[in-house]
């Protein structure tokens, strides 16, 4: 007797069959270099407000806005949109499929990492869609986006709870970011044997500084979201740009937003190195 196939089997063979496709690797290497281009405009405006009179602290979103205020700016940010697209679905990739793990019996790490992605995809793509409504004219606003969905949190049965939950999760993301920094163990991601000595050692140090940042900027973010949550205020959530800028109002503050801001830089090489070297597994 023939065991029956779920649906799931049956819709699992096409989409293997599409992220298999060798278009899908170019499209995620234009992904990394979106995602560098992006940080390396929110890292640079930072260093500014730290160093200088001018610059601000914004997130990837302002990042955006000031790709389109550019000479040319809705062709440049139309072909950062398709990168950034590229990258969410590399990322839906790696949900669905986890390729750098294929074959491996699945434990809790990897179903972490799996969530990881997944939040990362979604992220991504509401960034792209972001940069889409720019591209046509309906995406700029004072609205903050964090404060928009802690308020729709907050005000649900046990809202206080998720969202004082979502800050401790962002809270151990940035704590993991610093192990992952300590230990540089991103470097296995690497093709290691096309880079030459220099490119091995730029690479690690950019990372280990970049994620070091990003972590830092985690931190903030799931700090803030712990207080909105104990203090049921959602105003009080803050997103990349607002953990910026609560750097910058510390004592020493111009110097502690400039060593962040130059972190976000050394990340947005990274991600170009990423996007030169990575090791992009796709699904067999």
């Amino acid at each position: 007797m023939s065991r029956r196939k779920s649906p799931l089997s049956d819709l699992q063979q096409p989409a293997r069959q599409v992220a298999a496709q060798p278009w899908v690797e170019p499209l995620a290497r234009c992904g990394y270099a979106a995602k560098g281009i992006v940080y390396l405009i929110v890292g640079f405006l930072a260093a500014q407000a730290a160093f200088t009179t001018g610059g601000k602290t914004t997130d990837t979103s302002g990042a955006l806005e000031t790709i389109l205020d550019q000479p040319f700016g809705k062709f440049l940010l139309a072909l950062v949109a398709i990168g950034l697209i590229g990258y969410a679905l590399w990322r839906v990739v790696q949900t669905v499929f986890d390729p750098e793990h294929a074959g491996e019996p699945m434990k809790a790490k990897q179903l972490v990492q799996r969530l990881g992605y997944a939040f990362s995809a979604t992220a991504y793509i509401g960034l792209a869609l972001t940069a889409v409504k720019l591209i046509t004219g309906n995406g700029k606003g004072n609205s903050n986006a964090t404060q928009d969905w802690t308020a729709r949190l907050i005000a649900q049965p046990w809202g206080q709870g998720l969202v004082c939950l979502a800050g401790l999760v962002v809270i151990g993301v940035g704590l993991s970011y610093l192990y992952q920094a300590y230990k540089a163990d991103f470097q296995r991601h690497f093709q290691r044997h096309q880079m030459s000595e220099t490119e091995r050692k730029w690479a690690k140090w950019l990372g280990q500084f970049g994620i070091a940042a990003r972590g830092i900027v985690f931190g903030i973010i799931g700090s803030f979201l712990v207080l909105a949550a104990l203090h049921d205020d959602a105003t009080e959530a803050i997103g990349l740009g607002g953990a910026l800028a609560a750097l910058a109002q510390q004592p020493y503050g111009a110097w502690l937003l400039g060593i962040v801001a130059l972190g976000l830089i050394a990340y947005s090489f990274y991600s170009l190195i990423e996007a030169r070297y990575r090791r992009i597994a796709q699904p067999q």
